[in-house]
């Protein structure tokens, strides 16, 4: 039984790897001779979670149970497993025999079968894009193939909740590594690595760190993670955070190390319990075997770390904002400089990179910074974590080399989009980044592509567009967005941002005016040059971004007073084609506003006066006689 026993030494951390490898002995695709036990993998991301993983899990352990397989058959609750649009997901080892949409009834089949039997429970499989081809092991599905995981490597494949696990599979091996070769070592390995931060914006990791420890003259200094990640359809930070906590918390410490910093900071959004949770228990676990805290293995190296929950402000992923909400203020953004690296949390040094960026480190420094450069581009190498959402076949959490073109993305590991339908566009990098259309779809997914095109990386967030969304509907919703997460410290921010949303609310309602592009464009350009902080100064980017790509649906807006794609209601007319209506009735019963009317057995009509453009006469009518005008 291992026990959390303070470790003295790299040795003693080492021995404990040893102990502990028996605890993933099972995780492997073949089963060896004469084994028949098995470990059940439950994701309990909170995408799985909310869809009732939990209640699988008992009545696994029920199932187990009732059958006195206790011996046999453990059960592991892991992080997310990536294939949310699949969820809940179970994973069956030895065989890595996976499961998608499983329920607490299927419990007791998957036992008997899967265990008792050595068979699989083919219903439960991922059929495979033709729905014909059952795929038993995720080594078989291309969602999975096609990604390179480095940082989401142990989510869904190790317990969040057991420091064992981690160490059992190589973890805060980097951390023993680093104290060996020294600070000036260590931080030009990152900077050799070529590692860009994964919070948006791209600045080397190693130069940052570098001017942190260049603060020589500092007795203080502070790492801090921004684990906030505000953009609506992200969740990559937030999974790694859950499901391979102590990665992060490794990577933090390396980057102590490095910069010569002994306090360290998890800023977590309260909206995300479950990080902080798992966070919590993480901490005490590294604190209880002496990889937090005073003489760290022995070294003499101090490294203290504490969790920050924020109230959920956006704003707050800007740096001197989330320092400011550290420090028991108001999250608001101040000038610059002095910049962080300078004067940050508390007035000093401060080394402020994201959660995905401090998770790349610990293999950067066990592996080497060539063995980081051989992935990806040359200006951005390793891999980058996307959270894939909207119309797009397979939703879910992904990682990709840098430099892996939207296609790729999109339509190998994504499945293309739903229904069938037409790809319009890609939104990237949340409310900061921009619109990717189909003339982008080979173009190189890494840092500096996507700025000469426009858009920027951001943290992650890939949000697919069909043929049926307009474009100045979906620049309203994150002009929105925006407006209500402004801190309104700066006037280009606050007040330009509201105007920008007035105009584009007006013209989705039908009052487009003539010089309404121009004055969008103008008031843009005047946020973009004067808002204090980067998230004003990056506000306009989806409102340019559909601006470039589609114009021509704006003017019909303001011209033409139509929506192509009916989704502005005060811009479309339901109409009744008197050639196909059957005078069922049907529609005029079901008008909440009494606009149709007409005799049994004869056309109706719609009184666009009354209309109020629900479209529930067009949705109810048995033989499509409404159309949208």
């Amino acid at each position: 039984m291992l026990e959390l026993k303070r470790l003295t030494s790299v040795d003693a951390l080492n021995r404990l790897q040893e102990e502990a490898r028996p605890l993933l002995g099972l995780r492997h695709y073949n089963r060896a001779p004469g084994q028949e036990k098995y470990q059940i993998l439950i994701c309990g991301g909170t995408g799985c979670t909310s869809s009732g993983s939990m209640n699988i899990r008992d009545a696994l352990q029920a199932a187990i149970d009732s059958r006195g397989l206790h011996d046999r058959v453990s059960i592991v609750v892991t992080g997310c497993h990536g294939f949310c649009e699949l969820g809940p997901l179970v994973i069956f080892y030895p065989g890595g025999i996976f499961y998608v949409r499983v329920q607490p009834e299927d419990a007791d089949e998957l036992i008997k079968t899967t265990v008792l039997e050595g068979k699989t429970v083919e219903r439960l499989h991922y059929q495979g894009r033709t729905g014909k081809t059952p795929r038993h092991s995720y080594r078989d599905m291309l969602f999975y193939n096609l990604q390179k995981r480095l940082v989401l490597r142990n989510c869904g494949r190790i317990d969040p909740e057991n420091i064992f696990e981690y160490i059992a599979n190589g973890g805060y091996q980097g951390i023993a590594k680093a104290l060996a070769m020294g600070r000036e070592a260590t931080l030009e390995e990152v900077f050799n690595s070529g590692l860009r931060g994964r919070g948006g914006a791209g600045f080397p990791t190693g130069r940052k760190w570098a001017q942190v420890a260049a603060h020589t003259e500092e007795p203080v200094k502070y790492i801090v993670c921004n684990g906030d990640e505000g953009d609506p359809g992200a969740f990559m930070d937030r999974s790694c955070m859950e499901g391979d906590p102590h990665k992060v918390i490794e990577g933090m410490i390396v980057a102590g190390v490095a910069t010569g910093s002994t306090e360290g900071y998890i800023y977590v959004r309260a909206e995300y319990p479950m990080a902080v949770h798992r966070l919590t228990i993480a901490i005490e676990q590294a604190k209880e075997l002496g990889l937090l805290g005073d003489n760290i293995l022995g070294s003499g190296f101090n490294f203290h770390m504490h969790i920050n929950c924020g109230a959920g402000a956006f704003v707050c992923g800007e740096g001197s904002a989330m320092t400011a909400s550290i420090e028991g203020n108001r999250g608001m953004p101040r000038t610059k400089p002095p910049r962080s690296v300078d004067k940050g949390l508390y007035g000093k040094p401060t080394c402020l990179n994201n959660v995905e960026t401090f998770a790349n480190v610990p293999d950067i420094i066990k592996k080497g910074a060539d063995w980081f450069k051989s992935v990806g581009t040359e200006g951005s190498s390793g891999t980058k974590a996307f959270a894939l959402t909207g119309n797009v076949v397979n939703t879910g959490l992904i990682e990709v080399p840098m430099g892996t073109t939207m296609r790729e993305v999109v339509y190998d590991i994504g499945g293309g989009i739903k229904n069938g339908k037409a790809f319009k566009a890609v939104q990237i990098g949340g409310p900061s980044g921009g619109c990717l259309t189909e003339a982008h779809m080979d173009l190189p997914m890494d840092f500096d592509s996507l700025k000469k095109a426009g858009a920027i990386i951001g943290s992650g967030g890939l949000v697919v567009m069909d043929e049926d969304t307009c474009m100045v509907s979906i620049a309203q919703f994150f002009m929105n967005f925006i407006c209500n997460e402004s801190c309104g410290k700066c006037t280009p921010c606050r007040e330009g941002t509201t105007r920008m949303l007035d105009i584009l609310t007006r013209i989705t309602k039908g009052n487009g005016r003539p010089g309404d592009i121009e004055e969008l464009r103008s008031l843009a350009k005047m946020i973009q040059n004067s808002s204090l902080c980067g998230l004003g100064k990056t506000a306009p980017n989806p409102v340019l971004s559909t601006l470039a790509n589609f114009e021509d649906e704006y003017r019909e807006h303001i011209f033409d007073k139509k929506c192509r794609t009916g989704s502005c209601r005060s811009l479309t007319t339901y109409v009744i084609d008197p050639a196909i209506c059957k005078g069922c009735t049907k529609c005029a019963r079901n008008c909440p506003a009494g606009a149709i009317t007409g005799e049994l057995k004869k056309p109706h009509h719609i009184d666009t006066d009354k209309c109020i453009k629900c479209g529930t006469c067009k949705t109810g009518c048995p033989f499509g006689a409404i159309k949208e005008a």
